[in-house]
C-alpha cells in the first residue's frame, strides 16, 4: 500500500497530504471520495484512488465536508472528466457554487501573521493553490437517500462553515470530521483532538463539534492531522477542554 493512503478500517482509507486529508470508501471497484485537498494535490488524489485498486472514473460521488479551497481543490476534475456527482449540505452547496463565501480573508491572515507556524504554513499552501478561486457549479444538496459505497451518513455540523458536514460510517464505527474536529494543524501548538483557530470559523465551532459526541464511533478521520482511535465523545471533550 502506498504511504500516501492507509486502510484504517475494512474498505475505509485515509489519505494524508502535507496539510490536509481526504477519505476514500471502497465497495468493490466503486469509490466514494470525501474531499479532495488543495488544487495542487490532484495528482496525489488520483494516485490514492489507484493505490486502493480503483480508477478515477469509478468514483461514484464526491462528498464535500465544506467548500474551503483546501477541501475542494480537485473536485472539478472529476466533474469535467467523468460527470461525477458532487453532494453536500444544501447551504454548503450554495457555498461551493460561490453564491456565498465563508472563508478566512487576507486581513484575517494578516492579523495572525505572527502566530507560530503561520509563515511556513503559508509558504506551503500558496504553492498548492490556497489563493485560487475554486467554485463547483454542479454541487448539489444530498439526495433523499444517499446510497454510496461505504454507506456514509451525513452529520450536520455547521460551525466552521454554515453547512459543514461530517460523515458517519457505522460499519467501521468511524467518522470523517472535516474541520470541526481535527487532530493536528500547522497553527496548533499540540497534536490531539482540537478545534481550529477561531479566525477560520464562520459560526460556533465549539457548539458544532458537540454534535459528533453522540455517535457510536471510535475512529476519527479528521480533515487535518492523523487518524485517531478514541471514542468520539472523549475526543470532543478533550478538544473543548484544550
Amino acid at each position: 500500500m502506498s504511504k500516501l493512503v492507509d486502510e484504517v478500517a475494512a474498505d475505509v482509507f485515509f489519505a494524508r497530504g502535507a496539510d490536509v486529508n481526504w477519505v476514500l470508501l471502497r465497495d468493490g471497484r466503486d469509490i466514494t471520495l470525501i474531499d479532495t485537498g488543495y488544487p495542487g494535490y490532484l495528482d496525489d488524489v488520483l494516485r490514492s484512488i489507484r493505490a486502493i485498486g480503483g480508477e478515477p472514473g469509478t468514483v461514484a460521488a464526491v462528498l464535500i465536508t465544506h467548500a474551503h479551497v483546501d477541501h475542494i481543490g480537485g473536485v472539478n476534475h472529476f466533474v469535467e472528466a467523468f460527470g461525477t456527482p458532487v453532494y453536500t449540505d444544501a447551504v454548503e452547496a450554495r457555498h461551493a457554487r460561490r453564491e456565498l463565501l465563508e472563508q478566512a480573508t487576507p486581513l484575517d491572515v494578516l492579523k495572525n501573521l505572527r502566530a507560530p507556524g503561520m509563515l511556513p504554513w503559508l509558504g506551503r499552501v500558496v504553492r498548492v493553490g490556497v489563493t485560487k478561486r475554486v467554485s463547483i457549479p454542479t454541487a448539489e444538496a444530498f439526495p433523499t437517500e444517499l446510497d454510496l459505497p461505504g454507506r456514509p451518513q451525513p452529520v450536520p455540523t455547521g460551525g466552521h462553515t454554515s453547512g459543514h458536514t461530517a460523515y458517519y460510517l457505522p460499519a467501521a464505527r468511524a467518522v470523517a470530521t472535516g474541520d470541526e474536529l481535527v487532530t493536528g494543524h500547522a497553527l496548533l501548538r499540540r497534536s490531539g483532538p482540537a478545534v481550529l483557530p477561531e479566525f477560520f470559523a464562520h459560526g460556533d465551532s465549539r457548539a458544532a463539534v458537540q454534535r459528533l459526541a453522540p455517535l457510536d464511533a471510535e475512529l476519527i478521520l479528521p480533515g487535518h492531522g492523523a487518524p485517531l482511535r478514541q471514542p468520539v465523545a472523549e475526543a470532543v471533550a478533550e478538544a473543548l477542554a484544550g
